[in-house]
Parts: C-alpha cells; structure tokens; sequence
C-alpha cells in the first residue's frame, strides 16, 4: 500500500512541475532530488494521527502551529538550490525535520535551525535514530542565521518573511543559492530565489505564489 501512495505522490509531484513550469523554469526537478523524495520516508515525519496522509500531496500539521510542507513545495525549493555532493546547506525552520532529510541526500552537510525548542529536540533526536549523519540541528532564531558555520552554498527557508533578512544574504557565498517565502501571513506570498554573483551582489527573482506559516523573529 505504501509503495503504492508513494508511486502515486511521484506522479503528482511530477505533473505539477510540468503544470507549473510556466513560472519556474522547470517541467521536471532533477533526478536526484526525485530519487531523495523516494527515498526518504514521510511517514516518519508525520503525527500518528496523520499517517493515512503521508504521502498526500499537500501539508500537514506537526504541532505548535507549524506544518510538514506539501511535498511538490519541498521538491521544487529543493530543486531550485542547484545543489551538488560537496554542497553545505543552511536550512531556515527544521519543524518535523523532514526537508533536512531531503537535503541530507543532495548535500555534503546540513545545518537546520528551529526557534521552538521541543520540535528541534524532536528533529533532532528523530533523524539521528534514522541515520540521517551529516544533519546538525541548532534552535535559534533564523533571521540571524548561523554565523559560526557559514559561508553556505545554499540556503532554504521554510517559514515566510515579510523581507528577506540581510543576515542571511551575507551568510550566502558568492554563486550560492537561497530559496525564501516572503509576504505576511493570510496574504500572498511570493517564493523568490535569491542568486549571488561572484562580485557579492544578490539578485532576486519571483517564481510563484506560495502559503507558509511566518518565520518569528525574536
């Protein structure tokens, strides 16, 4: 039953990159992010309560009013980091920990932040106990960021921003990727994907309407 749901979910992510390619730029996400999006079970990321929906492709909540992100979402912000096997990725917002999960397979290290410590402790101790190595999970705010570790190839931000921290543009290495949902929450957002040149200058570019819940900054 299992491989069934999750054959079904590839599918749909898979057409939904094709409906959305118009906006993105991409009517299908690289091979290796579909074989990470297989491999990594969802359903270890999910409440008990909404195993039956694992592999929906849509969110889920997770508690302290967050959610798991729909699975096309975790897809295509993944994609859109262009990341590579030597890539060391700053990750905005663990919640169940399941996008560092994704990330884990593409990248040579992850570091996760989370500003509410009981699901950081959760993530932390669930990707341990499944093998999940070069993850480290942090809790702090992430509009700071994590200075002590970076410059980063890419970074990922799971919660929406009502501007785009400059920390965090600072942290990312020239030629790095960042991918941020930016908009206040019950308004539209805006999945923007960040470039940095070689000379240090960002640049920003829209890719499409998206739903997060905020990223708090404390």
């Amino acid at each position: 039953m299992k491989n069934d749901k999750l054959k079904r979910l590839l599918k749909e992510i898979e057409r939904e990159a094709q409906y959305t390619a118009a906006y993105t730029g991409r009517d299908k996400f690289d091979a290796r992010v579909m074989a990470a999006m297989e491999d990594v079970p969802r359903e270890k990321f999910v409440a008990r309560y909404y195993l039956p929906f694992a592999y929906d492709n849509g969110p889920l909540p997770i508690g302290h009013e967050q959610t798991i992100s729909q699975p096309y979402i975790v897809a295509l912000m993944t994609d859109l980091l262009d990341l590579t096997p030597d890539s060391i990725v700053l990750e905005i917002g663990t919640g169940s920990g399941y996008q560092a999960a994704i990330l884990s397979q593409l990248a040579k290290m992850v570091y996760t932040m989370e500003r509410i410590g009981a699901l950081a402790d959760a993530a932390r101790k669930r990707l341990a106990q499944s093998g999940y190595d070069n993850i480290e999970t942090r809790s702090g705010n992430g509009y700071n960021g994590w200075q002590e570790k970076a410059p980063f190839d890419a970074i990922i931000v799971t919660a929406a921003v009502d501007e785009i921290p400059p920390a965090l543009i600072t942290q990312l290495k020239p030629g790095g990727r960042m991918v941020i949902p930016v908009g206040l929450p019950y308004t539209p957002q805006r999945l923007m994907l960040v470039t940095k040149d070689e000379a240090g200058t960002a640049n920003t570019q829209f890719i499409l309407d998206v739903a997060f819940v905020p990223l708090i900054n404390e």
